[in-house]
């Protein structure tokens, strides 16, 4: 392989939970819940889908169909999906919905996988390209730069910035042409086997890794330095 292709949200990297994300936006506006309201709140918001990364919504809106489907395209869209699923949720101050928003963007809302600096930092040392592609509605880059991988990173293919979603295989071509390489010899590596698969009707080979948190996952992206052997 020539370069290997990679997913953020359950790839590389994993939002906190939902009652983490609660919580810390709770804190930052001098807000607190009883325990038991905070409980059945951050359970709500699972439940509704809210926090981008997170668990899907149980039940869509109908009102947030149509935004649902194209939620990636565009950073305006992105934010429009989910602070309209948090928006189902009450909430002691409207002013928690867009802050709730801005929570899941910071750097201190997600963590590495374990091996994923092994993982980029072996694919360095081997000469092999590496990207990052993903369907997301905001820059991801300053979370790389963060938790220390950015230096492992050759080109960033985020589909707000094209207009395009994966399973397009449009976005997997910006990324191949991006890295200077042949579809022929990329591996793309995710956990959505329908978005992250589009790469195949490109010519990419593709492997799937398990969308698990941190600590149940330990080694699910060691495979990949077999693969791009």
């Amino acid at each position: 392989m020539a370069a290997v292709l990679f997913d953020f949200s359950g790839t590389l990297f994993r939002i906190e939970s939902t009652e983490s994300w609660l919580r810390a936006v709770l804190a930052e506006h001098g807000l607190g819940l009883p325990e038991a309201e905070f409980a059945v709140t951050a359970r709500a918001l699972e439940v509704a889908g809210a926090l981008p990364g997170g668990a899907s919504p149980q039940r869509l809106p109908q009102e947030l169909a149509a935004v649902w489907g194209i939620r990636d395209e565009s950073a305006e869209l992105h934010r429009a999906a989910y602070t309209g699923l948090a928006r189902q949720v009450p909430l002691p101050d409207p002013a928690l919905y867009d802050a709730l928003y801005e929570r899941h963007m910071a750097p201190a809302a997600w963590a590495p996988y374990p091996d994923a600096v092994e993982v980029l930092g072996a694919l360095r040392e081997r000469g092999i390209s590496v990207g990052v592609v993903s369907n997301i509605g905001w820059d991801l880059r300053p979370v790389f730069r963060a938790h220390g991988l950015d230096a492992y990173v050759d080109a960033y293919v985020l589909s707000y910035e094209h207009g395009v979603q994966k399973p397009d295989p449009r976005l997997f071509k910006v990324a191949c042409d991006a890295l200077a390489v042949a579809p022929q010899d990329v591996l793309m590596v995710g956990d959505d086997r329908r978005a992250d698969g589009g790469a195949a009707e490109l010519g990419c080979a593709v492997h799937f890794v398990d969308h698990l948190p941190v600590s149940e996952r330990p080694d699910g992206l060691r495979p990949v330095l077999d693969l791009a052997d």
